[in-house]
């Protein structure tokens, strides 16, 4: 990691020492202080990271930019091996509980993470306030009282999976596990924009944006594009909402995957909005014009409308949680464990956690269990799953199909889940939108060149980038300045078949668009790789 100076896990950062650049220090109180005099989870945190094993220099990110930084070799990578985008296999996920631990928590990038440095970074403060500011590291800790509390952060692709298994929608894989919890340490965005003198909404002053660091190439390719995002002035400045600029987690500096050196935390959101390696603040009269604003994240749930999210806001207590074990005729009610304390204002920002006993013969004759969460403002789960062209927001029913099994003579139950995450195989959930294998060959391009594989292993760097997918091959030159995830991604599969991992990660609107870049067929003499024949073959593949 590129740091250069070190919080210790003890540091506290909510000593009024004024700085030099004048701003003004908020002495009144903060709607999550009391967090740290009620609970302590530290504990937790100290005996979760002792049952991990360290994390490495994975021989996965080698050829690719993030080759600096450790990570959890157990973490399930959705998008190959760049940019990085994973979740932790969902056991360990339900091992550790309440907190997560740093190197499973859920990961979302859509490039390269940034080098930063403590020490040179700064953010900076405009738009629609009276005092623009750029604020250093040590500025944001020493001028602001910081607070800390847990809060469980979910990406909006979470149980994607599910979705395209009905229909290809335009994301990756998720699993169920896109979602985790750490204890986040940071200055609330409230104070900083008071310090500055934000203007009033008589002045249009409508919206607070945040901008990140990162080098991505946005709509049109050729790089240049920052990650950004806006939320509505009135719920940035509303103390209740608990939104933080964040330095700390799990009582360490961020780490790179997370946002090192800051990042924003809004309660109640998904991760989408919470911008990482932060680096500008905007004050507004329109929500960001930014490329992953408009184009992702932007569905609510089936039964929330855009009224009721701005008058209901977030934070609602889980109250009652049901299991059946008969299509929903019947319900069993749960025993719930919500180990976080609500903050001052009476919200709750995490998970909880459920328990019900049952009997064994029920458990038995049950094909399937099914649980639904409901809220204390009674939102609950739909019955089933809404299909959107984004794969966002999949929150029905959790359906757990089981099967009597034998196991050294004795009666037992195999429980299986819709999906597993990624490219792995399993799960009861039948893939619909499955094309004949008749149908795999576009039409659209009738090129009648055939090379062999030892001629596409030559087009593996950027002046001649071929990959092969179902026995195509695809020129993908002209498209590495282009593609989201940046010339790597292509780079690293360059004169290889990538045929699985592409169709994992891709839409049918990618495959589509891959079309105009096939220049021919593969042909392999000798023995075929997909026959269970042994006999000999020269021919094109196109399966």
């Amino acid at each position: 990691m590129a740091c250069s100076y070190k919080i210790d896990a003890n540091h506290r950062s909510d000593s009024h020492v004024r700085t030099d650049n004048n701003f003004t220090l908020v002495e009144e109180d903060s709607s999550s202080d009391d967090y740290e005099d009620r609970v302590n989870y530290k504990d937790v945190i100290r005996k979760g990271n002792s049952e991990l094993e360290s994390s490495i220099s994975d021989p996965r990110d080698e050829a690719t930019p993030d080759n600096w930084i450790k990570r959890n070799s157990t973490m399930v990578r959705l998008t190959a091996n760049h940019p990085f985008n994973s979740e932790a296999p969902l056991p360990r996920l339900m091992h550790h509980g309440f907190i997560t631990p740093i190197p499973l928590h859920y990961v979302r990038n859509h490039g390269p993470v940034p080098k930063a440095s403590w020490n040179d970074w700064t953010i900076e403060i405009t738009g629609l306030v009276k005092r623009p500011a750029q604020l250093t590291m040590y500025n944001l800790i020493n001028s602001f009282k910081s607070k800390e509390f847990p809060v469980t952060l979910v990406c909006a692709g979470n149980r994607r999976k599910e979705q395209n298994m009905e229909k290809k929608t335009k994301g990756f894989n998720w699993g169920a596990a896109g979602v985790s919890t750490s204890v986040w340490r940071g200055v609330p965005l409230r104070d900083v924009l008071k310090s500055c003198g934000i203007l009033s909404r008589k002045k249009k002053a409508f919206y607070v944006c945040f901008e990140g660091a990162e080098d991505l190439p946005g709509e049109h390719g050729g790089g240049g594009s920052k990650y950004g995002t806006s939320i509505k002035r009135d719920i940035a400045m509303d103390a209740s909402r608990d939104i933080i600029i964040a330095y700390m987690q799990n009582g360490e500096n961020l780490s790179p995957d997370h946002g090192f050196p800051v990042r924003m935390i809004i309660p109640g959101f998904i991760g989408g909005r919470m911008v990482k390696w932060l680096k500008r603040i905007i004050v507004t009269t329109e929500e960001s014009k930014n490329y992953y604003h408009y184009k992702d994240n932007r569905v609510l749930p089936s039964q929330v409308d855009a009224k009721l999210a701005d008058e209901k806001g977030g934070g609602k207590k889980v109250t009652r949680v049901e299991v059946t074990m008969d299509g929903g005729e019947t319900w069993y009610v749960c025993t719930l464990d919500h180990p976080e304390k609500c903050s001052k204002y009476g919200k709750y920002w995490c998970w909880c956690f459920w328990s019900v006993e049952v009997e064994v013969l029920d458990m038995i004759r049950a094909k399937e269990i099914a649980v639904r969460a409901w809220d204390e403002t009674l939102n609950t789960q739909p019955e089933k799953l809404i299909w959107n062209v984004m794969g966002m927001m999949n929150n029905c029913w959790f359906r757990v199909r089981t099967k009597e099994c034998e196991l050294q003579g004795e009666i037992g139950i195999l429980f299986e889940h819709p999906t597993q995450p990624g490219e792995q195989s399993g799960g009861w959930m039948e893939e619909k939108h499955l094309e004949k294998s008749s149908n795999s060959t576009p039409s659209m391009n009738t090129s009648s060149k055939t090379f062999s594989m030892s001629e596409v292993k030559k087009h593996n760097s950027a002046d001649s980038a071929w990959i092969i997918v179902h026995g195509h091959i695809y020129d993908c030159t002209r498209f590495l300045k282009d593609h989201p995830g940046g010339t790597v991604s292509i780079l690293n599969k360059a004169g290889t078949n990538c045929t699985k991992a592409f169709d994992a990660i891709h839409s049918d609107n990618a495959k589509e668009m891959l079309e105009k870049y096939r220049i021919g067929e593969l042909i392999t003499i000798g023995y075929t790789s997909d026959s269970t024949t042994s006999s000999p073959n020269n021919s094109i593949h196109g399966t």
